[in-house]
């Protein structure tokens, strides 16, 4: 046993809470001692907190009648080897199955007869409360209906570094939108019946270092402890409120302490502050250290076996092999590991499942990960059983209102009555040559980019590229229309000759990024550059050396750069799309023909120029454990900008209506609950979530939306907060929007609440949400530079 084993053994057999530097087993590189996690010892008993109580108590019930071997089996992975990407075990004596544990975060993977849904960024980019719920709900749908206990999503790790690969799995760059996004979508999955598993816990953000797998080189991301709470963890809290059953620590290290053995985020952050009643399990092999992990708060290790030496006998039905498994029994067997600790990790696995109400005639899996054959060796593992309903419409219709228009001189929507002949570029317009699952992972880019690569992937059931939805809808409207595509991307001379025949042009381009551990065109994950792929700025200009109407549709994974050509003259609009799942030529046909009035709003900011940004990847180190210290602080996207003033090419919050809206008639008033619930340092009860004074509500806001133009269309309204000066906040955070649909001519009212929580700051001496005294500034606007209204209240 090492010294940091022995330390934790020490500690948790004093029952003492210990906040002192660690002595994890890798030291802190010099000049970074300030970053040392602190440990926060022994991990908290799950509680039984409000709507847990009955889950909690048969889960203790169940745990009870449990022998050491049997509970242990529940906490340990069986390997890979199995029907499902993990699995635990099983418990023979009482019939009790395995659990199936299944990515992904936009529909079941390694499966067929399910649906691909859009990316998590799409649904972010549709500020649409409602639809992150109905696609959350429509993909526990899937999972309940392959029988999948555990999803591994949603991704709700920060858009800190625009190259980032696996940004397009999560919500953005506000940690409010990202929270509310996160919310709604475990709400979502949790309501069909499947346990969510929030990811990946924590400061996991670019691909490059990220560890897994054994890696040698694990990145450290030192982040400050206001930081932390402000932005990293928050929209981890708002999954923790909505009743997440699983969190998972990720690869990396956390201020020199790796993610899963790190008892200051899993014990000190997530169980104690927030109350998580649910379990915690480890990315897979993130487990670098048997008692460690167990003691720092770690419930659940995935797959189970070790990175590296990996016993070359073991019984996949039983788990007993890897750092847990017949390891753990020892570690309670030698003192090591107290038999409580896995009393609770069992329970808190256990109360997810009775929460969830999975122990009332639950689905058996019907699927098998490593094969879609219907028979191997003669068993049948493959039952096919169709799981989709009518989510394509819910796809559709999500494809549709995460379309962003980012430019538009007049062009759109479209009449299909006016054109003659149109000509379509680019090989993202048209479907991949090797079929739409041609690629492992979707690891290739080549067709129209509908998702990004990974295990954030899903198979397509099918895939609508724009080249065949145009061409299916102009022709049904105008058969006499000439319309050419060109698919190859670097036919310049082809491209041309159409161009300068055609009456409208539209150029498809896309930059494509995902998990690490594939490389795509020398990008491992992460981007290399904010750049076009396939030379989209070049079929951008081939198009408009001819073509006086060309619009540019843009997949991308993140934000491109775009002052190559966004504007020239003969560019007369831009539709921004992301990643839009398997509906996406027909959503982006509602679009572009008029069916659906654009209502998509940017959740991260478009720079001019890659330097603009506050951070970015780091793609190279010589150091054994490289250092990314988030040095911008509380000044992630649009904060830093605002911060440093610096002119953005499309803001946070911006996207373009065939409408117009205009605000009015700004009141604020307070509403007095904290008459009841004083602003103070002495926290209140404690929920899941965090204290539940917290979420009272302080203050409303009202006001008024017209929609001012000749189309019914659905405006985004933000609320942003400038906080007073003695804060230390940025100049302006979110802290609340709406999206509201209005008739041409109508008028709306917009009500919004301020949470005790949206008007606090964490104050690392009490380590506690406080509201700062002084002036509060509210700004309602349609993106976080086009503030139309403006008011104050005083706290």
């Amino acid at each position: 046993m090492g010294l940091f084993s022995a330390l934790l053994v020490g500690l948790c057999a004093l029952g003492a809470r210990a906040d002192i530097l660690s002595g994890m087993p890798d030291a802190a590189p010099p000049g970074y001692e300030e970053w040392m996690s602190p440990l926060v010892l022994p991990a908290k008993t799950v509680t039984g907190d409000g709507p847990w109580a009955s889950a909690v108590a048969r889960a203790r019930q169940f745990v009870a009648n449990l022998t050491l071997e049997e509970k242990v089996n529940l906490t340990t992975g069986a390997g890979t080897d199995n029907r499902c990407v993990g699995n635990t075990g099983s418990i023979p004596r009482l019939n009790f199955t395995s659990f199936c544990l299944e990515d992904s975060p936009l529909g079941v993977r390694f499966t067929d007869f399910a649906s691909a849904f859009p990316a998590g960024i799409n649904v972010a980019m549709t500020w649409d409360k409602q639809m992150m719920y109905d696609r959350g709900y429509a993909m526990g749908q899937e999972h309940y209906g392959k029988g999948v206990n555990m999803a591994l999503g949603p991704m709700t790790n920060m858009g800190r570094v625009q190259a980032g690969g696996r940004n397009w799995e999560g919500f953005g760059g506000d940690p409010y939108l990202s929270g509310w996004a996160t919310y709604q979508t475990v709400s979502g999955m949790q309501a069909a019946g499947v346990i969510a598993t929030v990811k990946h816990y924590i400061g996991n953000e670019q691909e490059h270092y990220r560890g897994g797998g054994g890696a040698y080189q694990v990145y450290s991301s030192n982040i400050d402890d206001r930081t932390m709470h402000e932005i990293y963890a928050w929209p981890f809290a708002e999954a923790v409120r909505a009743g997440v059953g699983s969190v998972m620590c990720s690869y990396n290290k956390i201020n020199q302490t790796q993610a899963c053995q790190n008892s200051k985020t899993l014990n000190g952050i997530l169980k104690e502050e927030l109350d998580f009643q649910g379990f915690i399990m480890s990315d897979w092999t993130a487990i670098i250290d048997g008692p460690d992990s167990v003691l720092a708060g770690t419930d659940m290790n995935m797959p189970g076996f070790m990175a590296y030496g990996q016993p070359e006998e073991h019984d996949p039905a039983t788990a007993m092999y890897g750092y847990w498994g017949y390891n753990l029994i020892q570690m309670v067997y030698n003192g090591t590991v107290p038999e409580s600790r896995v009393d609770d990790m069992a329970t808190r696995i256990m109360a997810a499942y009775y929460k969830m109400g999975q122990d009332k005639n639950y689905p058996a899996v019907n699927f098998d990960q490593t094969t879609e054959d219907t028979y191997v060796n003669g068993v049948l593992v493959n039952e096919h059983v169709n799981v989709m309903g009518t989510h394509g419409q819910t796809i559709r219709e999500i494809g549709a209102a995460s379309t962003i228009v980012l430019k538009n001189t007049g062009v759109l929507p479209i009449d299909v009555t006016k054109y003659k002949h149109y000509g379509i570029f680019g090989s993202d317009a048209g479907p991949n040559p090797d079929g739409p699952n041609g690629c492992s992972d979707r690891g290739c880019d080549q067709g129209t980019l509908a998702m990004g690569w990974g295990s954030g992937s899903a198979n397509f059931p099918y895939l609508i590229d724009p080249l065949a939805a145009i061409t299916s809808f102009v022709y049904s409207k105008e058969p006499d229309t000439v319309l050419e595509g060109i698919l190859n991307d670097y036919n310049y001379a082809a491209i041309n000759q159409v161009a300068s025949q055609a009456d409208i042009c539209l150029v498809f381009a896309n930059a494509d990024s995902g998990e690490g551990y594939i490389t795509v065109d020398n990008n491992a994950g992460d981007r290399n550059n904010l750049t076009l792929w396939h030379g989209g700025e070049a079929i951008v200009n081939a198009s408009t050396a001819y073509c006086n109407n060309t619009i540019v549709v843009l997949h991308t994974s993140g934000a491109v750069t775009l002052e190559e050509w966004v504007d020239n003259e003969n560019v007369t609009a831009v539709l921004y799309s992301a990643l839009p799942g398997q509906e996406s030529g027909n959503s982006l046909v509602d679009v572009l023909f008029g069916a659906v009035t654009p209502s998509g709003k940017l959740p991260y900011t478009i720079a001019k120029q890659r330097s603009d940004y506050p951070a970015d990847v780091v793609y190279t180190s010589d150091q054994t454990t490289p250092q990314i210290t988030y040095e911008e602080a509380l000044k992630i996207d649009y904060r830093w900008f605002d911060s440093l003033g610096i002119e953005p090419r499309y803001p946070f919050g911006f996207g373009l209506s065939y409408t117009t809206f205009e605000y009015s008639e700004l009141s604020i008033w307070e509403v007095g609950l904290y008459d009841q619930y004083p602003y103070s340092n002495a926290s209140s009860l404690v929920a899941p979530g965090g204290p539940t004074d917290l979420f009272y509500t302080a203050f409303g806001v009202s006001f008024h939306v017209t929609n001012t133009g000749s189309r019914d269309g659905a405006e985004v309204s933000q609320l942003y907060l400038g906080f007073p000066e003695s804060a230390g906040e940025p100049p302006k955070v979110l802290r609340g929007f709406e999206k509201t649909f209005i008739k041409s001519q109508n008028t709306a009212t917009v009500v919004l609440g301020l949470l005790k929580h949206d008007i606090s700051i964490w104050d690392v001496i009490s380590q506690s949400w406080v509201v700062p005294s002084g002036t509060f500034t509210v700004m309602i606007g349609s993106s976080s530079r086009d503030i139309r209204l403006n008011g104050t209240f005083v706290v």
